[in-house]
């Protein structure tokens, strides 16, 4: 029964201003969204100031992991601006190659340096600067030297971060062709167009290597 009339009391009387910053503390920390003073007014018993509540708060929370800001006309708890960091989530999105995307590295890999014109006569079909752009972003492949002939085309190669995405040394740790379909990473039947590529993948696996992946082209 006591409680019940203090209760009562404090709904038409106005507590202490340290209770007040308690009562507005739970207001904010309970709301989904930013407050308004108004807003804050309606629930507090008659005679409270909540702006003076809000304004002792905001000193106390100054140095604290969560600060009390204004937005606006609306006041809400928020993580330290230099505590952000630890809210942050890394996801890693896996997405598939297309087939070009693929062939086109392949080539790269297998035939560095090779300029575009070199890609498109193994594909047999013009490669797309949308597919170049995508290893490009994924830094899988990079510019090379240019080659001394006529229009000086650029060349590609390889990166680092491609040897080091599928676990490889070097270049010359690239797999053959019956390593790539054990893996499952070729088709049994390839896609009409692809067996020119196949065919120069393995026949290039059969031989040394040492030419075709000098060291200092690799690099």
């Amino acid at each position: 029964m006591i409680e019940k009339e203090k209760l009562t009391e404090t709904l038409f009387e106005a507590p202490p201003i340290e209770q007040q910053e308690r009562m507005v503390e739970a207001i904010l920390f309970a709301s989904m969204e930013p407050v308004t003073v108004k807003e804050i007014i309606g629930r507090l018993p008659h005679g409270s100031e909540p702006e003076i509540a809000l304004k002792n708060l905001k000193t106390k929370y100054e140095s604290r992991g969560v600060n009390l800001v204004k937005v606006g006309d609306c006041w809400a708890l928020r993580t330290a601006a230099d505590l952000g960091f630890l809210m942050q989530k890394e996801t890693i999105e896996v997405r598939k190659l297309s087939r070009a995307a693929i062939e086109t590295l392949a080539i790269i890999a297998y035939h560095q340096p090779v300029s575009r014109a070199e890609i498109e006569e193994i594909r047999g079909v013009s490669v797309s600067r949308g597919t170049i752009d995508l290893l490009m972003d994924l830094n899988w492949i990079k510019l090379g030297r240019r080659r001394l002939s006529p229009g000086r085309p650029v060349t590609f190669t390889v990166t680092q971060k491609f040897l080091d995405h599928f676990g490889l040394e070097s270049a010359r740790d690239l797999p053959g062709l019956k390593e790539l379909k054990s893996a499952g990473l070729l088709e049994s039947r390839p896609p009409p167009g692809s067996h020119e590529l196949i065919d120069e993948i393995d026949a290039e696996n059969d031989e040394s290597q040492t030419e075709l992946f000098d060291q200092d082209e690799v690099k």
